[in-house]
């Protein structure tokens, strides 16, 4: 062999030794963040969008020089509207592909699905969803409403503006509407409602024949006393529900019904003529005028490339919630899940109505309420808001075994239900 030959073969070994060393760094270079939403299913017509905008957020930052001079990686995963399968698919988020955090789940029974596994293995979740508070977990950050920022608002709203007396429950066969409808029943109760103004009805998931149940609400309220419907339906059930009223001619004007999961997107299925004047209580609308939500709307219809795609409430919490971990990790200087966890506390960022949402030490944030009333073009005109930031309570105040619970994740408590008469962390 010629010293040429020779010198080539030590360079080609030396850059295959370099291949080797380089190719582990390079891995390293990113930074994983999970997205935990149901792409198929019943769940798909409220999730997808939100895998869709967590997307357009890690694009958004790596053009920034993404976190820690690092690039964002998502992972992306299809739990499918499947329980059970989202503890899998988080399991293995965190185990196997190791993420720094996951932004994820809707419905309550999917984040309870997931919570034992974060809490085994020390992850992160963004929940991003209005849910039924009684919770306060160290290793979950709840971005979405808790009661006290929606559906107490929303029946205030109802008996003060609409002089509601009569009321209707009506939600999805699940933890979230159950806990809600049983805190709503306690406020209406501690108000003065008597039992039989309250009709309470569960039906499940993807319920499709409602021409009966519309009948009942129809015959509930015409006793003569003004009647609404608080409605706590989730996923692709609310579109026959919709049709339902209109088929029976219910109106706003007759029965108004003021929802909680549903928004812009939902509408976008819907021929949304017959329920103009129906209402949705939400943190946000994508008809919010305001200079950050003109430049979000801009860059999400540039991104998804179709102007006609709707943003909505839950988005915004991912908004939030991602621009929170991201403050929290530059703060902490590292993804650490324990040092991230304690960053978070305190840290607020811009939100879409024009003001800011801090993280508060119970993993709840502060948000506005605002009520919105359905368009014909399937957006929502914005009748009624709070004056300023409602701060998320986690443990109810109408509910015997919770009125006297507080979270506080900071140290020395480091508690998420702790007993202020008995002093002692654990509910008891």
């Amino acid at each position: 062999m010629n010293e040429i030959a020779l010198s080539r073969r030590w360079l080609l070994a030396g850059a295959a030794a370099l291949a080797l060393v380089a190719s582990p760094v390079s891995a390293a270079d990113t930074i994983k963040v999970g997205i935990l939403h149901s792409l198929s299913g019943t769940m798909a017509i409220s999730e997808t969008t939100l895998k869709d905008v967590m997307l357009m957020l890690i694009e958004e930052q790596n053009k920034k020089g993404g976190l820690l001079g690092k690039k964002l990686e998502p992972v992306v995963v299809d739990p499918a509207s499947n329980w059970p399968l989202f503890a899998e698919k988080a399991r293995e988020l965190i185990s196997k592909d190791k993420v720094a955090a996951v932004f994820g789940c809707w419905t309550s029974v999917s984040r309870k699905s997931v919570l034992p596994v974060f809490e085994e293995l020390n992850g992160i979740l963004f929940y991003p969803v209005q849910y039924e508070g009684e919770e306060s977990s160290r290793n979950v950050f709840y971005t979405g409403a808790a009661p006290n920022q929606q559906a107490i608002p929303a029946v205030d709203y109802l008996m003060q503006q609409e002089k509601v007396e009569r009321w209707v429950l009506a939600g999805t066969d699940y933890v979230y509407p159950r806990t809600t409808n049983k805190i709503l029943e306690a406020y209406l109760k501690s108000k003065g409602v008597k039992a039989e103004d309250i009709m309470i009805n569960y039906t499940p998931f993807g319920h499709s024949d409602w021409q009966t149940i519309v009948a009942e609400i129809k015959k509930f309220g015409s006793a003569g006393k003004k009647t609404a419907v608080v409605s706590t339906i989730n996923g692709d059930a609310n579109v026959p529900f919709y049709k339902e009223l209109a088929n029976q001619g219910i109106k706003a004007t007759d029965i108004p019904v003021v929802a909680f999961s549903v928004g812009e997107e939902e509408l976008a299925g819907l021929d949304t003529g017959p329920l103009v004047g129906h209402l949705a209580a939400w943190n946000y609308f994508m008809s919010v005028d305001t200079p950050e939500n003109k430049e979000f709307i801009e860059k999400w219809h540039a991104f998804i490339k179709n102007p006609k795609r709707v943003t909505n409430d839950p988005m915004e919490a991912h908004y939030i919630g991602f621009n929170m971990w991201v403050k929290a990790v530059e703060k902490a200087g590292t993804t650490d899940p324990d040092a991230v966890i304690d960053a978070m506390i305190g840290v607020a960022v811009p939100n879409l109505s024009g003001g800011f949402s801090a993280m508060m030490p119970n993993h709840h944030i502060t948000k506005p309420v605002l009520i919105g009333e359905i368009q014909a073009d399937g957006q929502f005109s914005i009748v009624w808001q709070t004056p300023g930031l409602v701060v998320g309570d986690e443990w109810s105040d109408y509910l015997e075994g919770s009125k006297d619970l507080i979270a506080d994740w900071r140290a020395p408590m480091s508690c998420g239900n702790f007993n202020v008469k008995t002093g002692k962390c654990g509910g008891s």
